[in-house]
């Protein structure tokens, strides 16, 4: 007698009830779907738009906009200046954090001394500028310049520091700061971020320098890339001072 085989899976897979229809292939267009070239399609100018039809179209919901504003002499400088500085200078940024818990006391403990004294606020760039100077005094080499085949070394550290100006930012030098105290560097800060607001800074309170300080932590920054300021060899980005856990001698 014949025995009846059971169908194997794969066959018990794929069988089913056929399809009753077959399903219908799209149809292929004869020709293109557009016979008249774009370089014939008529266009109405805005303009010519709102003459016929009295509709502004800057009015229209969606309707998008272009200005365009002459760069100012100062403002073509520092984009200049910037790009010559990328295309020239082989840049290296590196990050360190430091802590700041000593000047934070510090300047909590002097505060009000220095103001009755000196009639002014103790910042903490005063430190910053300061703390520069005695590096750059130990390691000259920061402080030098490549002018063609020699190394130029300076026994004075002038330091530029970035001031925002509603024209801009300018970065007028601080000059013999390795002689200064920390009134004299905040008084000199102090001037020229006046003479900032007011626009009479000078060509000469921005010539020379031989390092710079750029301050972003005036706006909350973490880290940044500051671009060198030539002919300078380097520039340090501060930015901001925060509270945070860490481990003190391991603990």
């Amino acid at each position: 007698a014949k025995t009846k085989e059971e169908p194997s899976k794969a066959s018990a897979a794929s069988s089913g009830p056929a399809p009753r229809t077959t399903p219908s292939v799209p149809t292929v267009p004869k020709g293109p779907l557009r016979e008249t070239p774009t370089s014939q399609i008529s266009v109405t100018p805005a303009t010519q738009m709102q003459t016929a039809t009295g509709i502004d179209p800057h009015k229209i919901t969606g309707t998008r906009s272009e200005t365009r504003v002459k760069m100012s002499r100062m403002r073509l400088k520092i984009a200049e200046r910037l790009k010559e500085a990328q295309n020239t200078c082989a840049m290296l940024t590196t990050f360190n954090e430091i802590d700041m818990s000593n000047m934070v006391e510090f300047r909590k403990k002097y505060a009000e001394q220095f103001l009755k004294r000196h009639n002014m606020k103790l910042g903490f760039m005063s430190a910053f500028v300061k703390a520069s100077a005695c590096a750059l005094v130990d390691n000259p080499i920061v402080n030098a310049v490549i002018d063609g085949n020699e190394t130029v070394y300076r026994d004075y550290v002038d330091i530029s520091v970035a001031v925002a100006s509603p024209k801009g930012l300018v970065v007028p030098v601080i000059r013999n700061v390795e002689k200064m105290n920390y009134a004299d560097i905040e008084r000199t800060i102090s001037e020229y971020g006046e003479k900032a607001k007011k626009g009479t800074l000078a060509i000469e309170d921005m010539d020379g320098g031989t390092f710079t300080i750029s301050n972003g932590g005036v706006f909350g920054s973490l880290f940044g890339t500051p671009i060198i300021n030539p002919p300078q060899s380097a520039i340090l980005g501060m930015h901001g001072i925060f509270d945070r856990p860490v481990a003190v001698n391991g603990k």
